[in-house]
């Protein structure tokens, strides 16, 4: 990795999990969850380097396997009570130890398998060319949600109960997917969270944007996977974007080309 100006992508992947036993290493479509995540990172043109942080021997073998360089996460840093962020910024430590201080981090969950590198290079653009300081992945969703009052009843959250306008009349809404997080390292190490600055979005396919959690969670993956994975996939070198040419045109957000 280049010491300045780089751009680092982080895949955090403990070995505990208590949803689904091992569920970093669980196959989507003959894939690994962990092995999709530094995959789509490798295909992304804007990304230098891939790291993943971990405490698992068999999910390091498979991280440096599938290309991508590994960070050992001390027992402090990989129990249930750790955020992400703690993760992040072991990587991002242990790289300055190394005399490696990346510009732009990119942090990828594992748990997301459908992730567009074509995404990933959109939101690291939008950083590095200073539009916003954090980007994130968000699906666009036209749901009515609800909330639980303390007396038991239901209260509308985001419409007005009283008025039920047409999809095409709403304002459009996004739902974060947490896929993936992109923004500068010097501003994350200054807030030590992901969202700061000028926060936009990236618009990504709602099919696709699947947190696997339970086993029906990575059995919906499985159905999806022949439909949503790119057909010409190739760790070892950029991928061109291979998006289906019936997929819808979303307008960019936030003002993006």
């Amino acid at each position: 990795m280049r010491p300045t100006g780089s751009v680092v992508a982080v895949v955090p992947a403990r070995a505990g999990s208590k949803g689904i036993p091992g569920k970093n290493l669980r196959p989507v479509a003959g894939r690994s969850l962990v092995r999709r995540a530094v995959e789509s990172a490798r295909a992304a043109t804007t990304i230098d380097t891939v790291v993943v942080s971990t405490d698992g021997d068999a999910i390091a073998a498979e991280a440096l396997s599938a290309g991508a360089r590994v960070v050992r996460r001390p027992a402090a840093l990989a129990g249930d009570e750790a955020s992400s962020e703690s993760a992040l910024l072991h990587v991002l430590d242990t790289l300055a130890a190394a005399g490696e201080e990346p510009d732009v981090v990119v942090f990828l969950q594992a748990t997301s398998p459908f992730i567009d590198p074509a995404d990933l290079d959109a939101a690291v653009t939008r950083v590095r060319d200073g539009h916003a300081d954090s980007v994130f992945a968000a699906a666009p969703s036209h749901t009515f949600l609800w909330r639980i009052g303390a007396d038991g009843s239901a209260r509308a959250v985001n419409h007005d109960q009283a008025v039920r306008p047409r999809r095409q009349d709403r304002e459009p809404e996004f739902r974060e997917t947490g896929a993936f997080y992109a923004f500068r390292a010097a501003a994350f190490r200054e807030h030590r969270h992901r969202f700061h600055g000028r926060v936009e979005l990236v618009v990504v396919d709602g099919a696709g944007a699947i947190d696997v959690d339970d086993p029906a969670d990575l059995a919906l993956a499985s159905v999806l996977a022949p439909r949503l994975d790119r057909p010409a996939h190739r760790s070892d070198e950029h991928a061109p974007d291979h998006r289906p040419a019936t997929e819808p045109h979303v307008p960019a957000p936030n003002g993006a080309p």
